[in-house]
Formats: structure tokens, sequence, C-alpha cells
């Protein structure tokens, strides 16, 4: 259920670091590292707060720390999760059923959905994040979400079959419940840190913010494809940082 290479493998899918992986076998795994989703979220995680910490060490306000870490996690991933965001608001809510929907959401080109998306991502994300790194908190926050929001990505492929006969996530399959588990109790031992301002609420929040996404693309779309995936990652890192600033504020 569990092998090492499903680590390299995730890191391989989700981000753009050069990592050796073997194709044959990442094909032939495929949803079954879903496991390891998470761990992938850790290692950009970790490079991304390492990139805020250096930036207030020599002396950057936090806010603009805040932005370069931002910036920082979109070069390591290669925007692929904020491509998915885009697409999945320009095809859900651009077309008016379901195969205009994903033709749309196949098309390289944003529209004026897809750019509104993006905007409010980056906008709230910076907002919620920057007062972390000026109170330099950012290191439990950009782990615990960077690892939460990938593990609703694994929950959104497990819950719904594939939209589509092709694409990224076609290829890569559906996750076990038993895989999805593993990513759950994962992603679960960096939000430990938060267990004393309301752990309990913060799963809550992944798992709703994770159901709705999914249902949404079950009623748009009859099921997932990778930009829902992106999306749901975005949806859940967004939902996870407002609920920390709350709770932590509070």
């Amino acid at each position: 259920m569990m092998r090492p290479g499903d680590i390299v493998a995730a890191i391989g899918l989700l981000s753009r670091l050069p990592v050796p992986v073997d194709g044959e076998r990442v094909a032939a795994r495929g949803a079954a590292a879903g496991w390891a989703y998470p761990l992938a979220g850790l290692v950009v995680g970790v490079m991304v707060a390492a990139v805020a910490s250096l930036a207030v060490w020599m002396g950057v306000p936090g806010g603009v720390a805040a932005a370069l870490a931002l910036a920082t996690s979109v070069i390591i991933t290669g925007a692929m999760h904020e491509d998915g965001l885009a697409d999945s608001a320009d095809g859900l809510w651009g077309g008016w059923d379901r195969d205009r929907r994903l033709e749309i959401m196949k098309d390289s080109r944003i529209g004026v959905y897809g750019v509104s998306a993006l905007m409010l991502s980056f906008l709230i994300r910076w907002l919620a994040l920057a007062p972390f790194v000026t109170a330099g908190l950012h290191w439990p926050v950009i782990l615990t979400v960077a690892m939460v929001s990938r593990t609703g990505m694994v929950g959104v492929m497990a819950l719904l079959q594939h939209a589509r006969d092709d694409g990224l996530s076609r290829s890569v399959g559906r996750p076990s419940p038993a895989t999805a588990l593993i990513a759950i109790l994962i992603a679960a031992v960096p939000a430990v840190y938060f267990w004393n301002v309301g752990i309990i609420m913060i799963a809550c929040v992944v798992a709703l913010t994770t159901l709705v996404c999914a249902l949404i693309a079950k009623a748009k779309i009859g099921g997932q494809t990778g930009d829902i995936l992106g999306a749901t990652q975005q949806m859940v890192e967004m939902a996870v940082l407002l609920t920390l600033l709350v709770l932590i504020s509070s």
C-alpha cells in the first residue's frame, strides 16, 4: 500500500522540482501513491516557509515576505493548482452544459471567471498569510496548509469518478479509501500544533471545503478532472488560512 518511491512520484507530479522519476513505475502505481501527496506538500511548504524566513531575516516587511512566499509556491509548483482554479472557474460557470464546461476547462485561454478567481485567491492568501509572517508564526501555518490542502485533492479523487476519458486525472486513477485515510492521517501531524486553538475546527473546514468542491464538480460535470483537483487545493488552502487567522486572532 505504501512504497518509498511514492514520495518521489508525488513530488514529481505536484511540483517542478527536478526529482528522478521512473515514469513506468509511477504510471503503474497511479493513485495508489496518493497517500504521499501531503508529503509532497510538506516539501513545498518547507521551501516556501524558508523563503519567508529568509526575507524577514533580511529586514523585508512581513507583507512583502508573505508575497515572496506565495511567489515561491507558484514557481515550485509551476502554478498547476492556480491553473486548475482558473480553468474550473471558467468552465463550471462559463458553460451551459456538461460538454461545454469540459470543453472550456480544456481550453488554454483564460476568461473573466478565471481571472477573477486567481485575483481573489492571491489576495485572500496574501492577506491571511501576512499576519503570521509578521508574527513569526508562518512555519506551522504554511506546513499545515500545504499538507492538508493536498489531502483535499486525494479526497475528491476518492469521492468522484472521472469526468473525462482522458487527461492527467484519468491517467492517475482513483485512490482507495485506505489510501485516502493514510493521507489524512499524515496531513494531521503538523495540525497538532494548533491543538489548543481548534484542530477539530480545522479538520471540519478541510472536510467541508473538500465536500463542497466535490458536490459542485459532480453537479456541473459529473465527476472530477485535474483542474477540479487543482481548484480543490486552492479552495482548501484559502479556507484553512482564514480559519487559522480567525482562531489565532480570537
